[in-house]
């Protein structure tokens, strides 16, 4: 998917998944850099995340992920573990249309997009993260960060206004939920077990 977006032309969408319910997720490469960017800021580098719901066409963020995933967690919280080893497959590479083939036969009452949408735009937030992401960063590699925040939505770590004020706020996850994956914790662990954070 990484070389897919980098090979981008500029100004030009590039449909990534379509669902059964007509939702559409792309991705946009744009010649204009942001404003606040424009000083240091390689423009191709610079790509967007889409998502259109009937008329409705906007980019979502970070935070779109992180309610769906507390809504499904809610709803069904014997698949907590399920979906968070969905989640963690997915951001160490796995495509999302076959992860979510282990979920065939789950219900979701709750929550805001199909599990496809949510899972590929998992895929795409860590292939922005891995583009765009240029700063120092207490992560190695860098998209912990979001890892890190999918899996406290998952386990519940807090009420999801607060959580999602902390990630509003760019606080990093609290360290129980990326310590053993991040290269520059000396707890790495690369021999760690699936779910360690899990505590069990």
């Amino acid at each position: 998917m990484i070389q897919r977006v980098i090979n981008l032309p500029f100004e030009t969408y590039d449909v990534i998944l379509t669902d059964n319910e007509g939702v559409e997720l792309s991705v946009f490469r744009p010649t204009e850099v942001p404003r606040r960017l424009r000083q240091n800021y390689d423009p191709k580098k610079n790509f967007q995340i889409w998502l259109k719901e009937g008329s409705e066409h906007f980019r979502p963020n970070h935070l779109r992920l992180i309610i769906d995933l507390d809504l499904r967690v809610r709803s069904r919280p014997d698949l907590q573990r399920k979906l968070a080893q969905a989640f963690d497959d997915i951001f160490y590479g796995e495509d999302p249309d076959i992860v979510v083939e282990r979920f065939q036969e789950d219900i979701f009452e709750h929550k805001l997009n199909s599990l496809r949408v949510i899972a590929t735009m998992m895929q795409l937030f860590v292939v922005e993260q891995a583009i765009n992401y240029t700063s120092e960063s207490r992560f190695d590699p860098p998209t912990l960060f979001l890892l890190g925040w999918v899996r406290a939505a998952i386990c519940r770590y807090k009420e999801i206004d607060n959580l999602c004020m902390s990630i509003g706020r760019f606080q990093p996850p609290p360290s129980r939920f990326t310590e053993f994956d991040n290269k520059k914790n000396r707890k790495y662990n690369p021999n760690r077990l699936n779910l360690w954070y899990f505590g069990d």
